[in-house]
């Protein structure tokens, strides 16, 4: 059985930035940018403060979903040295706090989007800190290297909540929407793991570089990256969006596949710095606001 204790028993004060650390805010900002995209390419207005409201839900309900990720991976955050300063392995934090805030954040987002917008959008909220929490924190992270590939869903569906609060449905490009930050977050994780991949065998988290080895994730980044170039052009293809999202996505996956070839293809070196699986790392996070971006882009011009 999984011990969830840390090893510093020692607890001090926690304050606000302890409690803001706990949602992720470097990671919550890709979700509320994708969620605000989502809301923005619905074919249908929203008042704005209503608008205001969903994404600031969508923004608290991602930050309950990284405390209660926290919460229940301390012990493991302890041993990686990109995580040891999170307030719970650095003794800032007792865990019933993150447990209480995460949990109070999670009713306090899902009823409020609910109420401001729709069920429809609230369901979907709840669904996505569920699916991170309970599928891929609990069930996925520790047990297999597939934990990222699955678990993928969990960032996804942003887009689709935004689409449904302005909305109050899910429609074909909503689902192209979630479909493509399915197939991005592993090319993106496994780029990220290539160069931690020590931190992740300290701790005992099962990622692929640690089970399958290095070579065999590289491969795994082209792999994963082609249907999600397929996925990224669907959208423009289909006529869903215009020329605008279309030479976008065009050119940003052209640059993706380029990158993800480098890594793919290569064979690490003696004191490798990895210099060509950070710049992937780095500019997937680019590739993405830019691509949702456009997405918004396209459909103000249609719409104007």
């Amino acid at each position: 059985m999984t011990s969830l204790s840390v090893t510093n028993t020692e607890t001090l004060p926690a304050d606000w930035r302890d409690f803001l650390a706990l949602t992720k805010p470097r990671v919550m900002s890709l979700v509320v940018f994708t969620g605000l995209c989502g809301l923005l390419a619905a074919p249908v207005s929203i008042h704005p403060v209503l608008g205001f409201t969903a994404v600031l839900c969508i923004a608290l309900g991602a930050g309950a979903a990284g405390a209660l990720n926290q919460w229940y991976e301390a012990d493991i955050d302890a041993k990686m040295k990109r995580t040891a300063g999170r307030p719970l392995p650095a003794g800032r934090m007792d865990r019933q706090s993150a447990l209480h805030f995460g949990v109070g954040l999670s009713f306090f987002s899902v009823l409020t989007l609910g109420l401001a917008t729709n069920w429809v959008a609230g369901a979907i909220l709840l669904a996505s800190i569920l699916f991170y929490v309970l599928i891929y924190t609990v069930w996925l992270k520790r047990r297999t290297p597939q934990n990222i590939v699955i678990g993928g869903a969990a960032g996804a569906f942003p887009p689709m909540i935004g689409w449904a609060a302005a909305t109050g449905d899910i429609t074909l490009l909503p689902v192209l929407l979630f479909t493509i930050v399915f197939l991005w977050t592993p090319p993106h994780f496994w780029a990220l793991a290539l160069f931690v991949k020590t931190d992740y065998a300290n701790a005992g988290v099962p990622m692929l570089p640690v089970v399958a080895g290095e070579e065999t994730t590289r491969h795994h980044v082209l792999l994963y990256t082609l249907p999600m170039v397929a996925s990224a052009i669907a959208p423009w293809s289909l006529g869903l969006l215009g020329s605008i999202y279309g030479v976008t996505a065009a050119l940003l996956s052209l640059v993706f596949l380029l990158m993800a070839a480098r890594v793919g293809l290569r064979t690490a070196q003696a004191d490798d710095q990895m210099r060509p699986e950070k710049a992937l790392f780095a500019f997937s996070i680019l590739y993405l606001f830019i691509l949702f971006g456009a997405v918004a882009a396209d459909r103000m011009v249609l719409a104007s």
